[in-house]
């Protein structure tokens, strides 16, 4: 079996998607800020008429933020919610990826996060860290999610 993933940059790790998920990749547009939203909520974007959430991957994984927001990517996902924006450095390329070279995620990496990590896979001396979108936001960042849906 194989994982057709889309590839992505935060920070200096690598990590992926099933593309499948994927609605579209686009450029950092204006984002409002939505007022009292978590703090990896960067706002709300307007896409093809369509307002959306965008999440800052980077905040929400706890990262350090963008240098440069402005040369950020928006990967915009599917999810139960509706359509959600993801802010990451950069969009690389679409894989298939072998189950095989799939790995689970080694015990005690992760911490709480590990449960939106379906498992890792070696690509040369790279680890590409393919991620559970639906496992991305808890249930009670998807209330959040709704709330500020409901707000714009």
């Amino acid at each position: 079996m194989e994982l057709k993933v889309v590839s992505f940059d935060l920070g200096h790790e690598q990590f992926a998607v099933d593309i499948m998920k994927i609605d579209s990749v686009v450029e950092m547009g204006k984002i409002v800020k939505v007022p009292e939203s978590a703090e990896y909520v960067e706002g709300v974007m307007n896409l093809r008429g369509t307002l959306i959430p965008i999440i800052n991957l980077r905040k929400k994984f706890k990262m350090e933020d963008f240098p440069e927001k402005d040369k950020c990517k928006i990967i915009v996902m599917n999810l139960e919610v509706g359509k959600v924006g993801f802010l990451v450095d950069n969009v690389r390329e679409v894989l298939t990826i072998s189950q095989d070279d799939i790995e689970e995620t080694p015990k005690g990496v992760g911490g709480i996060g590990g449960r939106y990590i379906l498992g890792m896979a070696k690509l040369g001396d790279n680890i590409l860290i393919i991620l559970n979108i639906d496992e991305i936001l808890t249930a009670e960042e998807k209330i959040e999610i709704e709330k500020i849906m409901e707000k714009t």
